[in-house]
């Protein structure tokens, strides 16, 4: 899943020129998946304001608690480097991350476009998945109190998204408020996304299923032990073969032929 890295850098683009024993680039391989994914899963808690989930301290101790994980990784990655400062300020995106957990979110997108590459169908329909359940919760964040809503339960929410996810619309549940219908139009593109590689990737297997077995068909089978192989598909004749063929017979013949008469001479008369 990870993107492989160019030489000398690292898994977020920084140089990994002072990592001369290799244990940077070590850890961010084997952290970049699992933080990316972290990020991917608290999206709904990092993109909706705290005062629209009812328990403001619960949301602060939560987006704290990301603060720290980003924190102590970016720590731990700068101690590697052996210049924390510098390399702190040489990834300033990470650094970000860890005063305001939403801009980890950019991470997440290279998580989601590693997931195109042919083979990834499996782990792109989780990262779908997880998408649909961040739209749902965002959406009910925003339209449980919202004037004229009648999505009120998370349950509700959950069916929306599943139902504007796989292009149906049945209608019986509408966002109504700007960010409720900004999240419905992202969810429609992930649902359109999802139809369409699942169907290429379908459509790829078939194709490949198709040449394999022509493969086969077209391959000569082996002719049977201690046999004498005359059941094994007959080798094609080229011109060049057949004139050598006609020219042994034509000598064959002069060969069997009487010497006072040869093949194409009228027999003589007493």
């Amino acid at each position: 899943m990870n993107e492989i890295a160019r030489p000398g850098a690292t898994a977020d683009g920084g140089s990994g020129a002072d990592d001369p024993s290799g244990r940077l680039a070590a850890l961010e391989a084997r952290t970049q998946t699992p933080l990316d994914l972290l990020a991917l899963i608290t999206l709904w808690l990092t993109v909706v304001p705290p005062w629209h989930f009812g328990h403001e301290i619960t949301v602060y101790t939560a987006r704290l608690c990301l603060s720290l994980v980003y924190g102590v990784d970016l720590l731990v990655r700068g101690i590697l480097a052996r210049r924390p400062v510098r390399y702190a300020l040489s990834h300033p995106i990470a650094l970000a991350s860890v005063i305001f957990p939403p801009v980890r979110v950019i991470f997440s997108v290279r998580l989601v476009r590693s997931m195109f590459r042919r083979g990834n169908l499996s782990r792109f329909l989780l990262a779908a998945f997880v998408l649909v359940l961040n739209c749902a919760a965002i959406v009910y964040l925003y339209e449980r109190h919202a004037p004229g809503s009648n999505i009120r339960t998370l349950g509700e929410s959950v069916w929306w998204s599943i139902v504007t996810v796989t292009t149906v619309g049945y209608g019986d549940y509408v966002p109504v408020t700007m960010p409720g219908r900004v999240t419905a139009s992202f969810l429609m593109a992930i649902g359109v996304l999802t139809l369409a590689v699942i169907t290429a990737q379908v459509a790829s297997s078939f194709v490949t299923q198709g040449a394999s077995r022509d493969q086969r068909d077209a391959r000569p089978e082996p002719a049977p032990a201690g046999g004498t192989g005359a059941e094994a598909a007959p080798a094609e004749v080229t011109l060049a073969e057949l004139d050598r063929r006609l020219a042994r017979i034509e000598e064959l013949l002069l060969a069997a032929a009487p010497s006072s008469q040869r093949p194409g001479e009228a027999p003589e008369r007493e």
